[in-house]
């Protein structure tokens, strides 16, 4: 299968080769909804997209035989993989595809078609993975491609029921993240200080960001005159090549945060140093990743594995206790939740795509909550305490009634005894 761009009307369209079931050549024109100035490589990327779905689409309807039995589970999953190819994130497909690699060299080996799959052969999968010292949380993420794939062979008429409904859920396992208490914090801060990770550390561990964002940081993201840095931009790793995305892991990842005084001064000092390195390295400085804050001196962007492999090599060093990058921000968050910031802001301040996020990972830290509903049923039960004052109350009005008939008891007494004295 072939594709090619033309032009009609002033737009590119993607125009595709094929050979009909007689075997006969075919074209078929598709809108690719791109103007033609200052379009051509949008286009060609375009094509390239349109070209694939249909040679991923071509190999899903060859894949299903005459008679339905003769498909292998496994063989399916790897065509099913190639069919989502560019509907999902890279990054998102190489997990995929190594999650897809297992399920297919375990499922080859008992040579189960998609047909004869039954609910007890991914159930025993799923004991496979735990006899290999896999948890809950792991066997959910094959859990969920079975589903999609199955899902998407009940439309292509496969199968007429998807099995991985007819079986539990693998339980998730909850996770209870590291962190640097306060002064842990203080020290790792303090120890970083002209370290080539100084601003990423800090900056991580004063905003909480995933190791993608901080990478991702832009100066154009960031508004000193407003005092405002906006998280809107990340880079990851796929293959040894850094891609830069503007899609982030969610909506609510895409946030604007005011400019932390602390990280301010040290972006102002970063951005000298860039100069200087730039005017420094002349034509040797890299010119690919101008406006990207966390770069080395000759200006390459910085790469995930290098952050994490630093990062460790500071522990070691300076005998801070062992914590991945990444719970750096758990570490803010902590530290929010000690200091009474509320949940719903501490979500919102990291990204998570809903509060139930948020209070997964860190409910079991909230000790203040903790603390003020111990106080408020301590107060609303404590009917000892709330007593005592009343019969104290009492016993004193008794007393002072007392006080006063023994005074006149004894006036009377007075006056008696000066009646008598007068007969």
């Amino acid at each position: 299968m072939k594709g090619s761009l033309q032009i009609k009307a002033g737009k590119y369209y993607a125009v595709i080769a094929y050979k009909d079931e007689f075997g006969k050549d075919k074209r078929k024109w598709v809108a690719t909804g791109l103007e033609e100035k200052s379009n051509k490589r949008k286009a060609e990327e375009k094509l390239n997209e349109i070209v694939q779905e249909y040679v991923a689409g071509e190999i899903l309807i060859n894949a299903k035989p005459k008679n339905d039995n003769e498909i292998l589970f496994s063989d399916y999953l790897k065509q099913w993989l190639l069919s989502i190819k560019n509907k999902v994130e890279e990054i998102t497909y190489k997990s995929y595809s190594f999650n897809i690699n297992i399920l297919a060299d375990y499922f080859s080996k008992r040579k189960i078609t998609i047909t004869n799959l039954k609910p007890y052969d991914i159930q025993e999968f799923y004991n496979y993975l735990y006899k290999q010292g896999r948890n809950g949380n792991t066997a959910i993420h094959y859990h969920v491609l079975i589903r999609m794939a199955l899902k998407e062979a009940i439309k292509l008429g496969l199968v007429e029921k998807n099995i991985a409904d007819l079986i539990d859920r693998p339980k998730k396992e909850k996770y209870e993240a590291s962190f640097y208490n306060k002064q842990e914090l203080k020290k790792l801060l303090e120890v970083i200080k002209d370290d080539p990770l100084e601003l990423v550390i800090n900056t991580t561990a004063y905003y909480g960001l995933r190791r993608s964002e901080v990478l991702g940081l832009k100066w154009s993201a960031i508004d000193f005159e407003n005092k405002i840095i906006k998280i809107n931009h990340k880079v990851v790793e796929i293959d040894g090549k850094l891609l830069g995305k503007n899609k982030m892991k969610n909506k609510t990842s895409n946030r604007t945060l005011p400019l932390i005084p602390q990280i301010e001064k040290l972006l102002l000092m970063e951005k000298q140093k860039q100069a200087h390195n730039k005017n420094l390295c002349g034509k040797s400085y890299c010119g690919k990743y101008f406006d990207y804050v966390c770069v080395d001196p000759l200006g390459v962007l910085l790469k995930p594995n290098y952050l994490t492999q630093h990062f460790r090599i500071l522990q070691d060093n300076n005998k801070l206790k062992r914590i991945r990058f990444h719970d750096l921000r758990h570490s803010c968050a902590s530290l929010m939740l000690a200091n009474g910031v509320p949940m719903k802001q501490i979500q919102e301040w990291l990204g998570h795509s809903t509060f139930q996020t948020t209070a997964d990972i860190y409910a079991h830290l909230d000790y203040s909550s903790k603390i003020s509903s111990a106080q408020a049923i301590s107060t609303a039960l404590n009917f000892e305490e709330k007593a005592v004052p009343k019969e104290k109350q009492l016993l004193t009005e008794v007393d002072e009634e007392i006080e006063e008939l023994e005074r006149m008891l004894a006036e009377k007494r007075r006056k008696r005894k000066e009646i008598g004295s007068e007969m």
